[in-house]
Protein backbone atom coordinates (compact mmCIF):
# COMPACT_ATOMS: atom_id res chain seq x y z
CA UNK A 1 0.00 0.00 0.00
CA UNK A 2 1.24 3.61 -0.43
CA UNK A 3 -0.48 4.80 2.17
CA UNK A 4 -4.24 3.34 1.75
CA UNK A 5 -5.89 2.86 5.38
CA UNK A 6 -2.49 3.91 7.31
CA UNK A 7 -4.22 5.11 10.26
CA UNK A 8 -6.45 4.23 12.69
CA UNK A 9 -8.88 7.52 12.19
CA UNK A 10 -8.63 7.05 8.48
CA UNK A 11 -9.95 3.62 8.75
CA UNK A 12 -13.16 4.75 10.50
CA UNK A 13 -13.89 6.99 7.53
CA UNK A 14 -12.18 6.26 4.31
CA UNK A 15 -13.21 9.64 2.91
CA UNK A 16 -10.07 11.40 4.86
CA UNK A 17 -8.06 8.21 4.85
CA UNK A 18 -5.74 9.65 2.01
CA UNK A 19 -3.82 6.67 -0.21
CA UNK A 20 -1.67 8.63 -2.89
CA UNK A 21 -0.66 12.55 -3.96
CA UNK A 22 1.17 13.70 -7.04
CA UNK A 23 2.18 16.61 -7.93
CA UNK A 24 3.60 16.83 -12.24
CA UNK A 25 3.63 18.77 -15.12
CA UNK A 26 0.40 19.57 -16.88
CA UNK A 27 -0.84 21.20 -20.17
CA UNK A 28 -0.99 24.57 -18.66
CA UNK A 29 0.72 24.17 -15.58
CA UNK A 30 1.43 22.24 -12.35
CA UNK A 31 -0.92 19.32 -11.47
CA UNK A 32 -1.94 18.78 -8.07
CA UNK A 33 -4.00 15.51 -6.84
CA UNK A 34 -4.89 13.72 -3.53
CA UNK A 35 -6.28 10.87 -3.78
CA UNK A 36 -8.55 9.56 -0.95
CA UNK A 37 -11.78 6.78 0.03
CA UNK A 38 -9.11 3.80 -1.72
CA UNK A 39 -10.43 0.47 -2.81
CA UNK A 40 -13.81 2.00 -3.15
CA UNK A 41 -13.79 5.82 -4.34
CA UNK A 42 -18.11 5.78 -4.03
CA UNK A 43 -18.07 7.29 -0.37
CA UNK A 44 -18.19 11.03 -1.62
CA UNK A 45 -15.94 13.83 0.46
CA UNK A 46 -16.46 14.50 3.86
CA UNK A 47 -18.98 17.53 3.89
CA UNK A 48 -17.01 18.80 7.75
CA UNK A 49 -13.61 18.19 6.08
CA UNK A 50 -10.83 20.44 4.42
CA UNK A 51 -9.07 18.63 1.92
CA UNK A 52 -5.52 20.59 1.95
CA UNK A 53 -2.77 21.07 -0.43
CA UNK A 54 -0.03 22.37 1.42
CA UNK A 55 2.91 24.15 -0.48
CA UNK A 56 6.52 25.59 1.34
CA UNK A 57 8.46 27.47 -0.75
CA UNK A 58 11.35 27.97 1.44
CA UNK A 59 12.22 24.96 2.30
CA UNK A 60 11.26 25.37 6.07
CA UNK A 61 8.84 22.45 5.97
CA UNK A 62 6.03 24.83 7.08
CA UNK A 63 3.06 26.13 4.11
CA UNK A 64 3.39 29.08 2.54
CA UNK A 65 0.27 28.68 0.50
CA UNK A 66 -2.84 26.32 1.60
CA UNK A 67 -5.34 25.40 -1.63
CA UNK A 68 -8.16 24.14 0.27
CA UNK A 69 -11.17 22.29 -0.72
CA UNK A 70 -14.56 21.80 1.11
CA UNK A 71 -17.58 20.08 -0.01
CA UNK A 72 -21.58 19.63 0.76
CA UNK A 73 -23.54 17.26 1.79
CA UNK A 74 -24.30 15.03 -1.62
CA UNK A 75 -27.85 16.10 -3.56
CA UNK A 76 -30.52 13.14 -4.14
CA UNK A 77 -27.84 12.16 -7.49
CA UNK A 78 -24.71 11.84 -5.05
CA UNK A 79 -23.15 15.10 -6.25
CA UNK A 80 -21.20 17.34 -3.98
CA UNK A 81 -21.04 21.13 -4.17
CA UNK A 82 -17.24 21.82 -3.63
CA UNK A 83 -15.69 25.35 -2.93
CA UNK A 84 -11.18 25.84 -3.61
CA UNK A 85 -10.39 28.60 -1.75
CA UNK A 86 -6.83 29.95 -1.19
CA UNK A 87 -4.71 31.05 1.63
CA UNK A 88 -1.30 32.68 1.79
CA UNK A 89 1.31 33.63 4.48
CA UNK A 90 0.41 32.58 8.35
CA UNK A 91 -3.48 31.90 7.18
CA UNK A 92 -2.06 28.94 5.23
CA UNK A 93 -1.53 27.80 8.62
CA UNK A 94 -4.90 28.91 10.22
CA UNK A 95 -7.62 26.70 9.47
CA UNK A 96 -10.32 29.46 10.52
CA UNK A 97 -9.69 31.79 7.77
CA UNK A 98 -12.06 32.20 5.25
CA UNK A 99 -9.02 32.87 2.53
CA UNK A 100 -9.86 33.93 -1.05
CA UNK A 101 -12.41 31.68 -2.99
CA UNK A 102 -11.14 30.74 -6.56
CA UNK A 103 -13.33 28.55 -8.25
CA UNK A 104 -16.97 26.32 -6.98
CA UNK A 105 -18.12 23.51 -8.77
CA UNK A 106 -19.74 20.19 -8.65
CA UNK A 107 -18.25 16.62 -8.50
CA UNK A 108 -17.90 15.14 -11.93
CA UNK A 109 -17.34 18.69 -13.67
CA UNK A 110 -14.14 20.13 -14.18
CA UNK A 111 -14.33 23.71 -13.68
CA UNK A 112 -12.36 27.10 -14.68
CA UNK A 113 -11.83 29.89 -13.00
CA UNK A 114 -12.24 33.73 -14.61
CA UNK A 115 -8.54 34.21 -15.69
CA UNK A 116 -7.84 30.46 -17.19
CA UNK A 117 -5.30 30.05 -14.86
CA UNK A 118 -7.01 27.80 -12.50
CA UNK A 119 -8.73 23.86 -13.24
CA UNK A 120 -10.11 21.93 -10.46
CA UNK A 121 -12.05 18.63 -10.08
CA UNK A 122 -13.47 16.52 -8.29
CA UNK A 123 -14.90 12.99 -8.53
CA UNK A 124 -14.15 9.28 -8.61
CA UNK A 125 -11.25 8.02 -10.88
CA UNK A 126 -9.42 4.71 -11.65
CA UNK A 127 -6.63 4.53 -9.10
CA UNK A 128 -3.06 4.39 -10.73
CA UNK A 129 -1.13 3.22 -8.12
CA UNK A 130 0.16 -0.33 -8.26
CA UNK A 131 1.74 -2.39 -5.77
CA UNK A 132 2.57 -6.19 -5.38
CA UNK A 133 1.13 -7.40 -2.19
CA UNK A 134 3.50 -10.14 -1.79
CA UNK A 135 6.19 -7.70 -2.10
CA UNK A 136 5.67 -5.40 0.08
CA UNK A 137 4.84 -7.37 3.01
CA UNK A 138 8.24 -9.06 2.42
CA UNK A 139 9.73 -6.01 2.66
CA UNK A 140 7.87 -4.60 5.46
CA UNK A 141 8.50 -7.89 7.48
CA UNK A 142 12.21 -7.53 6.62
CA UNK A 143 12.56 -3.57 8.04
CA UNK A 144 10.49 -5.00 11.23
CA UNK A 145 12.64 -7.71 12.30
CA UNK A 146 15.88 -6.83 10.32
CA UNK A 147 16.45 -9.64 8.43
CA UNK A 148 16.44 -10.23 4.89
CA UNK A 149 13.82 -9.72 2.49
CA UNK A 150 11.83 -13.45 1.77
CA UNK A 151 11.03 -13.62 -1.32
CA UNK A 152 11.95 -17.39 -2.09
CA UNK A 153 8.21 -18.33 -3.27
CA UNK A 154 7.84 -15.15 -5.30
CA UNK A 155 7.04 -15.56 -8.90
CA UNK A 156 7.39 -12.44 -11.11
CA UNK A 157 5.49 -13.76 -13.68
CA UNK A 158 2.39 -14.24 -11.27
CA UNK A 159 3.09 -10.75 -9.79
CA UNK A 160 -0.60 -9.13 -8.88
CA UNK A 161 -1.09 -5.08 -8.26
CA UNK A 162 -3.64 -5.43 -4.96
CA UNK A 163 -5.20 -2.57 -6.12
CA UNK A 164 -6.26 -3.95 -10.05
CA UNK A 165 -9.86 -2.47 -10.70
CA UNK A 166 -10.17 -0.22 -7.90
CA UNK A 167 -11.36 3.29 -7.73
CA UNK A 168 -10.48 6.03 -5.49
CA UNK A 169 -12.10 9.76 -4.62
CA UNK A 170 -9.80 12.09 -6.49
CA UNK A 171 -9.42 16.03 -6.27
CA UNK A 172 -6.70 17.25 -9.02
CA UNK A 173 -5.89 21.32 -8.86
CA UNK A 174 -3.82 22.52 -12.01
CA UNK A 175 -2.42 26.06 -11.87
CA UNK A 176 -0.91 28.15 -14.62
CA UNK A 177 2.82 29.19 -14.43
CA UNK A 178 1.99 32.57 -13.41
CA UNK A 179 0.49 31.18 -10.23
CA UNK A 180 2.71 29.50 -8.83
CA UNK A 181 5.84 31.34 -10.53
CA UNK A 182 9.47 29.61 -10.61
CA UNK A 183 11.53 27.82 -8.33
CA UNK A 184 11.05 24.43 -6.07
CA UNK A 185 7.92 24.05 -4.25
CA UNK A 186 7.29 21.63 -1.54
CA UNK A 187 3.94 19.61 -1.78
CA UNK A 188 2.34 17.60 1.20
CA UNK A 189 -1.57 16.96 1.13
CA UNK A 190 -3.77 16.53 4.81
CA UNK A 191 -7.13 16.14 5.19
CA UNK A 192 -8.57 17.42 8.25
CA UNK A 193 -11.77 17.21 10.51
CA UNK A 194 -14.50 19.15 12.33
CA UNK A 195 -14.21 18.79 15.98
CA UNK A 196 -17.51 18.57 18.11
CA UNK A 197 -15.99 21.05 20.72
CA UNK A 198 -14.32 23.69 18.22
CA UNK A 199 -11.59 24.07 16.09
CA UNK A 200 -9.53 20.69 13.98
CA UNK A 201 -8.24 17.60 14.28
CA UNK A 202 -5.85 16.55 11.49
CA UNK A 203 -6.61 13.27 10.29
CA UNK A 204 -4.21 12.12 7.84
CA UNK A 205 -1.07 13.18 5.63
CA UNK A 206 0.84 12.02 2.93
CA UNK A 207 3.82 12.91 0.23
CA UNK A 208 6.15 10.07 -0.22
CA UNK A 209 4.70 7.07 -1.09
CA UNK A 210 5.09 4.19 1.56
CA UNK A 211 6.56 6.11 4.42
CA UNK A 212 4.33 5.40 6.98
CA UNK A 213 3.63 1.97 5.65
CA UNK A 214 7.05 0.15 5.28
CA UNK A 215 8.01 2.00 8.79
CA UNK A 216 4.66 1.64 10.79
CA UNK A 217 5.15 5.30 12.60
CA UNK A 218 2.14 5.43 15.12
CA UNK A 219 2.48 4.03 18.32
CA UNK A 220 -0.95 5.20 20.83
CA UNK A 221 0.94 3.74 23.81
CA UNK A 222 3.96 6.55 22.90
CA UNK A 223 1.51 8.80 21.73
CA UNK A 224 3.19 8.80 18.41
CA UNK A 225 1.03 9.61 15.70
CA UNK A 226 2.34 10.62 11.78
CA UNK A 227 -0.40 11.64 10.10
CA UNK A 228 -1.37 13.95 13.22
CA UNK A 229 2.06 15.78 12.73
CA UNK A 230 3.90 18.54 10.43
CA UNK A 231 6.71 17.62 8.02
CA UNK A 232 9.23 20.40 10.20
CA UNK A 233 8.82 18.01 13.06
CA UNK A 234 9.47 14.66 11.15
CA UNK A 235 12.85 14.29 11.95
CA UNK A 236 12.91 14.70 15.34
CA UNK A 237 9.90 12.75 15.93
CA UNK A 238 10.62 9.58 13.18
CA UNK A 239 14.09 10.12 12.28
CA UNK A 240 15.38 7.53 14.93
CA UNK A 241 12.73 4.52 13.97
CA UNK A 242 13.84 5.48 10.02
CA UNK A 243 17.66 4.60 10.90
CA UNK A 244 16.81 2.22 13.59
CA UNK A 245 15.05 -0.39 11.34
CA UNK A 246 17.19 0.62 7.83
CA UNK A 247 20.43 -0.14 9.65
CA UNK A 248 19.89 -3.38 10.66
CA UNK A 249 17.86 -4.31 6.91
CA UNK A 250 21.02 -3.44 5.09
CA UNK A 251 23.08 -4.78 7.50
CA UNK A 252 21.22 -7.97 7.25
CA UNK A 253 21.39 -7.94 3.89
CA UNK A 254 25.02 -6.72 3.67
CA UNK A 255 24.18 -4.03 1.31
CA UNK A 256 25.31 -1.05 2.89
CA UNK A 257 29.24 -0.99 3.76
CA UNK A 258 28.30 1.10 7.04
CA UNK A 259 24.61 0.87 7.24
CA UNK A 260 24.36 3.62 10.28
CA UNK A 261 25.56 5.72 8.01
CA UNK A 262 23.97 4.66 5.20
CA UNK A 263 20.38 4.54 7.23
CA UNK A 264 21.11 8.21 8.57
CA UNK A 265 21.58 9.11 4.72
CA UNK A 266 17.58 7.81 4.23
CA UNK A 267 16.55 9.84 6.46
CA UNK A 268 17.78 12.48 5.13
CA UNK A 269 16.26 11.84 1.98
CA UNK A 270 12.82 11.03 3.74
CA UNK A 271 12.58 13.91 5.96
CA UNK A 272 10.89 16.47 6.19
CA UNK A 273 7.98 14.15 4.29
CA UNK A 274 7.10 16.39 1.20
CA UNK A 275 7.22 16.06 -2.44
CA UNK A 276 9.42 18.27 -4.00
CA UNK A 277 9.04 19.57 -7.55
CA UNK A 278 10.69 22.38 -9.93
CA UNK A 279 7.72 24.34 -11.37
CA UNK A 280 7.82 23.34 -15.20
CA UNK A 281 9.93 20.36 -15.57
CA UNK A 282 8.86 17.05 -15.95
CA UNK A 283 8.35 14.92 -12.70
CA UNK A 284 11.15 12.03 -11.99
CA UNK A 285 10.43 9.56 -8.70
CA UNK A 286 13.79 8.07 -8.47
CA UNK A 287 15.97 6.78 -6.44
CA UNK A 288 19.22 9.43 -7.28
CA UNK A 289 16.86 12.10 -8.48
CA UNK A 290 13.21 13.13 -7.24
CA UNK A 291 11.44 15.72 -9.18
CA UNK A 292 7.44 15.96 -8.27
CA UNK A 293 5.59 12.34 -8.74
CA UNK A 294 3.70 11.14 -12.24
CA UNK A 295 1.05 9.01 -11.86
CA UNK A 296 2.24 5.94 -13.69
CA UNK A 297 5.93 5.82 -12.34
CA UNK A 298 6.69 2.37 -10.17
CA UNK A 299 7.22 4.13 -6.79
CA UNK A 300 7.15 1.63 -4.76
CA UNK A 301 10.33 0.00 -6.21
CA UNK A 302 11.94 3.30 -6.01
CA UNK A 303 10.94 2.90 -2.24
CA UNK A 304 11.89 -0.70 -1.61
CA UNK A 305 15.44 0.38 -3.18
CA UNK A 306 16.13 3.33 -1.37
CA UNK A 307 15.21 1.52 2.13
CA UNK A 308 16.92 -2.00 1.44
CA UNK A 309 20.11 -0.52 -0.32
CA UNK A 310 18.97 -2.88 -3.42
CA UNK A 311 16.69 -3.49 -6.21
CA UNK A 312 13.35 -5.07 -5.42
CA UNK A 313 11.59 -5.52 -8.64
CA UNK A 314 7.85 -6.43 -8.19
CA UNK A 315 7.15 -7.53 -11.82
CA UNK A 316 4.59 -4.89 -12.50
CA UNK A 317 4.77 -2.94 -15.36
CA UNK A 318 1.61 -0.21 -14.66
CA UNK A 319 -1.76 0.41 -12.97
CA UNK A 320 -5.21 -1.25 -14.44
CA UNK A 321 -5.58 1.62 -16.44
CA UNK A 322 -3.40 4.47 -18.23
CA UNK A 323 -3.56 8.07 -17.34
CA UNK A 324 -5.89 10.37 -19.50
CA UNK A 325 -3.39 13.18 -21.59
CA UNK A 326 -6.03 16.19 -20.52
CA UNK A 327 -7.35 17.04 -17.78
CA UNK A 328 -8.21 15.55 -14.86
CA UNK A 329 -5.03 13.07 -15.98
CA UNK A 330 -6.62 10.25 -13.83
CA UNK A 331 -8.05 7.38 -15.45
CA UNK A 332 -11.99 7.04 -15.48
CA UNK A 333 -13.50 5.03 -12.76
CA UNK A 334 -13.42 1.30 -13.53
CA UNK A 335 -16.23 -0.22 -11.33
CA UNK A 336 -19.88 0.57 -11.28
CA UNK A 337 -20.61 0.54 -7.64
CA UNK A 338 -23.05 3.00 -6.06
CA UNK A 339 -22.15 5.18 -3.58
CA UNK A 340 -22.72 4.94 0.11
CA UNK A 341 -21.75 6.95 3.02
CA UNK A 342 -19.77 5.74 6.46
CA UNK A 343 -20.51 7.05 9.45
CA UNK A 344 -18.70 10.31 10.41
CA UNK A 345 -15.40 9.70 12.30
Amino acid sequence: MSHHLDSELARQDPRLDISDVYVFRGTIGTVLVMNVDPMSGYHGFHPEGLYEFKLDFDGDGVEDITFVFTFDEADADGRQRWVLRRLDGVEARDRDVVGTVLVTGSTGDIRVDDDIIVRAWAGHAADPFYIEGAVVTAVKTAIATGTPVALDGFVPEEAANIFAGTDVGAIVLELADEVLQAGTVALWGVTVLATDHGGWRQINRCAQPLVNTLFDLEDAELGIDFNATQPRNDRALYGPEIVRGTAAVVGAMGTAEDPQAYAERVRDTLFPDVLRYEIGTDAHFGRERRNGRGLTEPTPEVMFELVLGTPTPMGLRAASAAPRAEFPYLAAPLTGRTRSVPSST
